[in-house]
């Protein structure tokens, strides 16, 4: 199993924008295989940084959605969404592998 970590520099006067795009990816995501774990959009301390975290079986199902999600039209269209309004500045990706109760 691997987790997707990715941390996002926002534009905080874009935050509805940021919301909405995640709001996009969440389903996308998990149409591909994936299990999103959520959007995490700043509340108290830095303004301009948020947070994303999901999950593939592996690393191979997690290249395999990232080409698939290269053409498909409704993820094309999301990033599209990021570009134009410009809620995103700039993204950090991680992989990480999680650890579980009882493991």
């Amino acid at each position: 199993m691997i987790s997707i970590h990715l941390r996002y520099e926002i534009d905080p006067d874009r935050l509805d924008d940021f919301r909405e795009y995640g709001r996009r990816w969440i389903p996308l995501v998990e149409r591909f295989g994936g299990r999103h774990h959520g959007y995490f959009l700043p509340s108290e301390g830095d303004s301009d940084e948020a947070f994303a975290l999901f999950t593939f079986d592996s690393l191979a199902a997690y290249e395999k959605y990232r080409q698939d999600s290269a053409v498909d039209p409704d993820c094309i269209e999301a990033f599209r969404f990021a570009r134009t309004t410009g809620c995103i500045r700039r993204y950090e990706r991680r992989f990480l592998s999680p650890l579980f109760a009882g493991e």
